[in-house]
């Protein structure tokens, strides 16, 4: 795989994290277990390589020593042993593009530590061990991504964005990347999309002169998009991932070799597109106990409002959304055959794209599409890693923190295996199981 143009930005981010991640402890650390390991399961280590049947992993300190097999590694006499037999080990998912801290019930603009706690530990309840905030995101968050480089974590890992940058002229949009510089942002989001034809679009102008401004900082960008021309004239001004799918036209060749000749990740959002619409009637996972486990019952019934969905089902913008995601998993089946890099993401976070769930429903809406198991579990692990500039998480190897999910079923077989999680394990602390029993 090609090495990015922008490693440089990426490795210097890490370095800026570690040595920024010494200050206070988050609210509620886990007993480390400073050494523990997991043994007799299938690992699936997130880098498309054959499962390891029988394995053995090994933690010190939060991260990966050694994986292995049983006979080959030798388990130390002092260490916490898991029984895995008969489990599957896989990474835990990384979600490139997410929201977190805003939302309560059916609101927005709630954006606090608290907030932003709550629903990384949902997240991980769920088996998403890292968001990537795009957007929306204040100096709580960026305290919480402070701390988290430590054993024993007790909720998922965040990067942000801070606020999105939009703007007419170049004065107004740069003005928001050197906010975002400033607050300790680990990306810039610029958005280049009309809503439909509804708003005016940010310019080329202006996109290329905060993709070089951002680039100066040494901060990757991350562009929200609908258009292939738009995707096509980001790429060419050196945006370095695209947090959308193109969703007005089929993509073409020209389109796929500008994404794997710049080493430019893709993250289709599927999930995005369907809760557009979804609500148009009362979804069938409204019966799931997988989602109902955490869901807010006062939330549903406001979702269930006859008018409400008469109001959706009506809505000439829903409709078009419907047709999106037709389009979206067309093009997402086209770009994976042709060899560019997958990052699962979900924009989930803002009032009804529940999260942690609709990971899971991402995950489905990509096998729609075309994509193996396979290909799916690395999008959603060690390509979503890379493409945050991301490499101590990711995958089950030597070195890297020791998010990994427990599963009771084979993910190979089917993603809706995916949804059989029996723990989730960050920097080797296990979570707990449900929100009261980590209170």
């Amino acid at each position: 795989m090609a090495i990015s143009r922008n490693l440089s930005i990426y490795i210097t981010l890490a370095v800026l994290h570690l040595t920024t991640s010494c200050g206070a402890p988050t609210e509620r650390v886990n007993d480390p277990g400073n050494l523990r390991a997991f043994v007799g399961g299938t690992v699936i280590d997130g880098t498309g390589a054959a499962p390891i049947t029988n394995a053995v992993i090994i933690v010190r300190d939060g991260r990966i020593e050694t994986v292995g097999t049983v006979g080959e590694e030798i388990v130390p006499p002092d260490a916490d042993v898991v029984d895995t037999s008969g489990k599957f080990v896989v990474p835990g998912m990384i979600n490139a593009h997410g929201h977190v801290g805003g939302t309560l019930g059916m609101e927005g603009n709630h954006y606090s530590r608290e907030n932003v706690l709550r629903q990384l530990r949902l997240y991980g309840r769920y088996g998403v061990t890292t968001v990537l905030s795009l957007g929306g995101d204040e100096e709580p968050g960026v305290q919480v991504r402070d701390e988290q480089n430590i054993p024993g974590l007790d909720r998922s890992r965040l990067f942000v964005a801070g606020t999105v940058v939009t703007g007419d002229t170049p004065e107004a949009a740069l003005k928001l990347v050197e906010q975002n510089a400033a607050l300790g942002a680990d990306f810039i989001k610029i958005r280049v999309d009309d809503n439909l034809g509804t708003i005016d679009k940010m310019t080329p102008t202006v996109y290329k002169a905060v993709i070089d401004r951002a680039h100066e900082l040494k901060l990757p960008v991350a562009s929200h998009l609908f258009y292939l021309d738009d995707a096509k004239g980001l790429l060419e001004s050196g945006t370095d991932f695209v947090v959308h799918s193109v969703r007005d036209q089929g993509v073409d060749d020209e389109l796929s070799q500008l994404l794997i000749e710049n080493d430019v990740c893709y993250s289709p959002t599927l999930a995005r597109e369907y809760v557009m619409y979804a609500y148009e009637e009362i979804p069938s996972f409204f019966d799931d106990p997988f989602f109902l486990v955490e869901a807010d019952p006062a939330v549903l019934e406001q979702l269930k409002n006859p008018e409400r969905m008469e109001s959706v089902a009506n809505s000439p913008t829903a409709q078009r959304y419907k047709a999106a995601l037709s389009q979206a998993q067309e093009n997402l089946q086209t770009l994976s055959q042709a060899g560019v890099t997958i990052a699962m993401g979900t924009d989930t976070g803002p009032p009804t794209r529940f999260q942690g769930y609709f990971e899971h429903l991402e995950l489905a809406l990509m096998a729609e599409a075309g994509m193996s198991p396979m290909d799916i579990l690395v999008s959603a692990t060690g390509h979503a890693a890379r493409c945050i500039g991301r490499e101590d998480i990711g995958t089950l190897q030597n070195g890297r923190w020791a998010d990994l999910v427990v599963l009771d079923k084979d993910p190979l077989e089917s993603v809706e295996n995916f949804r059989s999680i029996q723990s989730v394990w960050i920097a080797g602390s296990k979570l707990p199981a449900t929100e009261a029993d980590a209170n």
